[in-house]
């Protein structure tokens, strides 16, 4: 399994400088590896089938019980194989549709880091390392939404993606922690046998809102759905992998993954059928009022993935079963008509809906997957579809709870999408030839091959179900109810009410078509109503957080070195007296005095004259060396307390000092008066607080019992603990090792900004 994802990072490294290599045949050798890590992954299906679960597990952090663990089960396995097997012919698609793009190196370089982040998405079985897997497909998934980043839309889209889901993922993160605090374990497959003692945590609705959050900002639910149409700003390709088959469905992988741990309660299912019928009905709706196919197919995955959370939320097996298999048809049907879009935008140069007609004839292939995937869309038998529609209605007939307006929501819902199945499946193939930007031919091979396998796919299993509803479905739905059922797929139940309702949602589909200007007025309503408005808290948030960001910069890092010392010696007070209040024993504090002689006084009045007469002075190189003055006062000191390395080392750096500064004392300008007297005073009450806090702590530690000294600690563990014979190396490198990276790392700033400066040419 590790192979299987290092493979694909690997790949993200290598795609760029394979094409560079071999621009006409890049596409062909990286469709191999999807293609390997499909073939992988696809020969535990049988062991899966058994009821068997593989796992590896991997010390990360045992202090903090973070593992390196993955899991293949039905529920892991199916999402890999959509990731893999979608992600190949992605790929292949993509070496024609960008051919000859100037970045196709990069695309396929994004597209393997997304593939491989969402492969360790759905293969993790611990909580911290799914989110961190998560958060890398937030970041890929920018990436590839803005690949056109010379356009401004682009960029926008691509950021409030990343916002949207990444804010969310931040959320996710503290579900997780308080999930795994709560069982004890942050390991998946341990916390199912602590699903009671999750739900009794006090701070189980919390983690539940958290959880809520970061699913349904990554899979569009309202109020989060806004962020997926504008992602079709994003090429093709992109918007058919992410948006229609993979990443969109983590929230749903997320919620199915957690339901046998979290979920049960009722505030768990009757949120998700609250959010999910909610969110499909108006996906459905805006859906039938767009006119670019790209957005049509946009606003019905937000409706799919909306359909896929209220089936979770309903929680049955035959919902759960239903969600799965549905999960696999939206994959293959969405994922066929993408690309379907994708090739009638490359050869006509158009996507809108309402100047593409009579293209059969000009694109024979793309027609007949358009048609058979419209088809598994619309559930029309002998399709996939039509078997997955089928299981929603006997989901919501038995649903414990409103069956009978679950199922209405249902059969409106759907007619929608037969309408917009319609709209995009079969009016740009059928009627006169329209004029396009583009005199409309053929697609290439790598164009249309991918969607006709898609679409195809879904005619074989619709024909076939026990190829999949035993090896693939059946074991998926047993891992996300953490059950043993039988989940057992057929094409024909018999005249049922559910095959009844499919017929009346054909029909009133094809009403809803041809009434689709009705739609566009309504979506136009929901657009000013819903989707406007949630995007303008998303816009007011932004622009509210550049205000208070341009505020506090100016507040805080206005360029003025006095300001900062000041913020920097005020909080250090502030933290300090407050940690001196609190944790403190003042009584420590000693004012016993020792014997003390005549030369020390005389030093200590060396010192304060010197600091007053810099305070006070009126010429520059006065106050240079009246500082000092008090450094190699406090050099003196060190020398008769016995530490003369300290000493040398202050009288360097006071030497060093003075020298530097009485050289460029030239250029400095004269002192002048630029303060008032409340910005002395203020000034000077802070700088006497500080001292008088120094002191009090001083004090307290020479009150306090001294602890021992750690000398003979490090001389006995310098080789034992860090194989180290130099004491004051292992110290330095391994006791102190933070330390040293701090001082290299400064060095190393301070490194930087002198080479800039050296370059530096002012004209």
């Amino acid at each position: 399994m590790i192979a299987a994802l290092l493979a694909g990072f690997v790949a993200a490294i290598a795609a760029p400088f394979i094409h560079r290599a071999t621009p006409r045949y890049a596409g062909y050798l990286l469709t191999l590896i999807p293609v390997l890590i499909f073939a992988y992954l696809a020969s535990y299906i049988p062991a899966i089938a058994n009821g068997e679960i593989i796992s590896n597990h991997y010390v990360w952090f045992p202090e903090l019980d973070i593992h390196i663990g993955f899991l293949i089960d039905g529920l892991s396995l199916v999402f890999a194989l959509i990731v893999s097997g979608i992600g190949a012919l992605i790929v292949f698609y993509g070496s024609s549709y960008l051919e000859g793009h100037h970045k196709q190196g990069r695309f396929y370089s994004y597209l393997f880091f997304f593939m491989a982040s969402m492969l360790g998405v759905v293969l993790s079985d611990n909580l911290i390392t799914i989110f961190i897997f998560w958060e890398l497909t937030s970041i890929s998934s920018y990436l590839l939404i803005g690949f056109n980043h010379e356009s401004e839309k682009s960029r926008n889209a691509a950021l409030q993606a990343l916002l949207v889901t990444g804010g969310g993922g931040l959320a996710l993160l503290t579900g997780m922690i308080v999930m795994g605090l709560a069982g004890g374990s942050f390991t998946i497959s341990e916390l199912l046998s602590q699903s009671a003692a999750i739900h009794a945590h006090e701070l189980y609705i919390p983690l539940l809102v958290l959880i809520f959050w970061g699913a349904f900002a990554k899979s569009a639910q309202f109020p989060f759905h806004f962020w997926l149409p504008n992602a079709m700003e994003a090429p093709t390709p992109v918007s058919a992998y992410l948006h229609s088959a993979t990443m969109v469905k983590a929230g749903i992988y997320l919620l199915a993954r957690l339901a046998p741990i979290v979920g049960g309660t009722d505030v768990w299912k009757y949120s998700l059928i609250a959010f999910g019928g909610f969110t499909m009905v108006l996906g459905a709706v805006q859906a039938l009022g767009q006119t670019d196919l790209k957005r049509v197919l946009a606003y019905t995955t937000v409706s799919a993935l909306g359909i896929l959370v209220l089936l979770i939320g309903i929680g049955t097996q035959m919902a759960i079963t239903a969600a799965i298999t549905f999960l696999v048809v939206h994959a293959m049907y969405k994922g066929a008509l993408f690309l379907v879009a994708g090739a009638i935008d490359h050869e006509t140069g158009t996507r809108d809906v309402r100047i593409l007609g009579g293209l059969g004839k000009k694109m024979p292939y793309i027609t007949i997957a358009a048609l058979l995937a419209a088809l598994s869309y619309a559930g029309i038998p002998p399709l996939f579809g039509f078997i997955g529609k089928e299981l929603i209605y006997e989901s919501t007939l038995h649903a414990g709870w409103m069956p009978i307006l679950l199922t209405a929501v249902a059969v409106l819902v759907n007619m929608l999408l037969v309408a917009t199945a319609i709209i995009v499946g079969v009016k740009p193939f059928f009627g006169p030839l329209k004029e396009t930007p583009k005199h409309p031919h053929p697609a290439p091979l790598r164009l249309w091959l991918p969607p006709v396998i898609l679409a195809v796919l879904g005619l074989v299993f619709g024909l076939f179900p026990g190829l999949v509803s035993e090896t693939i479905i059946g074991p998926a739905a047993n891992s996300s109810m953490n059950l043993a059922f039988l989940a057992d797929l057929h094409l024909w139940h018999g005249f049922t009410l559910s095959l009844l309702l499919s017929g009346i949602t054909l029909i009133g589909g094809i009403l809803f078509y041809y009434g689709r200007r009705i739609g566009r007025r309504l979506d136009n309503y929901l657009m000013l109503h819903t989707e406007y408005k949630m995007e303008s808290v998303y816009n007011n948030v932004i622009e509210n957080m550049l205000k208070f960001a341009g505020w506090q910069t100016n507040f805080l890092q206005n360029g003025y070195l006095r300001h900062y010392l000041l913020w920097v010696v005020s909080t250090f007070l502030a933290l300090g007296v407050l940690a001196l209040v609190l944790f403190v024993d003042l009584s420590l504090i000693s004012l016993h005095i020792h014997h003390i002689y005549v030369y020390e006084i005389l030093i200590v009045v060396v010192i304060l004259l010197a600091a007053i007469f810099a305070v006070r002075s009126k010429s520059v190189l006065g106050a240079v060396a009246s500082i000092g003055i008090t450094g190699y006062g406090v050099a003196l000191i060190f020398v008769f307390y016995g530490a003369p390395d300290l000493a040398l080392t202050q009288f360097s750096i006071e030497t060093l000092t003075v020298i530097l500064l009485v050289l460029v004392v030239y250029k400095i300008p004269r002192f002048a008066n630029y303060s008032s007297k409340s910005t002395k005073t203020r000034d000077a009450i802070i700088s006497i607080a500080t001292g008088s806090f120094i002191t009090i702590v001083l004090l307290v530690l020479l009150g306090a019992e001294q602890p021992e000294t750690i000398s003979q600690y490090f001389l006995d563990n310098s080789y034992l603990l860090a194989h180290g014979r130099n004491v004051v190396n292992v110290i330095l490198v391994d006791f102190r090792a933070l330390d040293t990276m701090g001082e290299i790392t400064v060095l190393a700033i301070a490194a930087v900004g002198v080479i800039t400066l050296l370059k530096l040419r002012l004209g």
